[in-house]
């Protein structure tokens, strides 16, 4: 194992453990390697989220742990993973404008926060709109912004069918033909997506700012 892949590795293990302190620490020490910051996320804070979240889904973990492994990786994020971003992004006029929340009756925001930091470091304008939202709020900030994707979090299969609505809810405020979407989160499938009448799937963060740049035509 290489020394970058042990540095994202105990990056993981200090998620899952729930130690601030070990992950400040490797998150500063694999920026100190150079090691881009939307790798250090997917490869490393991102992948113990994952894991703990396929852990709540099959009954192997508790809510607890969801929510205690979510706050370790925020404290990362937000104190030196996005300044990293803002210290890297370009300061060219943005690539466009994006509507980003976690579906109502959804609370989590660990994965939307990541990837509103992720589309940010691209170059997108985020209109972050928050956790356990309604899906008329997404309409209706599409409607009042110059927004050109709105984008849905749902990371519990109880909420799901929230995308669903947000779907319905741009059709019935008249802009669905004026915005893309793309859906993620743990019971998200690009099925699922077809199914609902959805544009894109997106896994993870990173192929999100992917998908977001097709859907846009913007090209790297």
């Amino acid at each position: 194992m290489s020394e970058k892949d042990k540095v994202l590795d105990e990056i993981t293990k200090a998620v899952l453990s729930y130690d601030e302190t070990g992950l400040l620490s490797g998150v500063k020490t694999a920026l100190a390697m150079n090691i881009d910051p939307g790798e250090i996320i997917e490869k490393g804070v991102a992948k113990g989220l994952r894991i703990v979240g396929g852990s709540f889904e099959r009954g192997e973990a508790f809510l607890v742990d969801l929510v205690s492994a979510s706050d370790t990786a925020q404290k990362a994020v937000k104190e030196l993973l996005e300044p990293e971003f803002k210290k890297r992004s370009q300061k060219s006029q943005a690539l466009g404008q994006v509507v980003l929340g976690t579906v109502h009756g959804d609370i989590h925001n660990i994965g939307k926060n990541i990837v509103a930091s992720m589309l940010f470091a691209a170059g997108f304008q985020v209109v972050d709109v928050g956790e356990d939202v309604p899906a008329d709020e997404f309409a209706k900030e599409a409607r009042e912004t110059t927004a050109g994707i709105v984008g849905a979090s749902a990371l519990l299969t109880t909420t799901i069918e929230g995308q669903k609505a947000v779907v319905e809810s741009l059709k019935a405020a008249g802009v669905r033909d004026k915005v893309k979407t793309i859906f993620g989160g743990a019971p998200c499938s690009p099925e699922w997506v077809k199914q609902i009448g959805g544009d894109a799937y997106a896994a993870n963060a990173m192929e999100a700012v992917k998908v977001a740049k097709q859907l846009l035509n913007v090209k790297d």
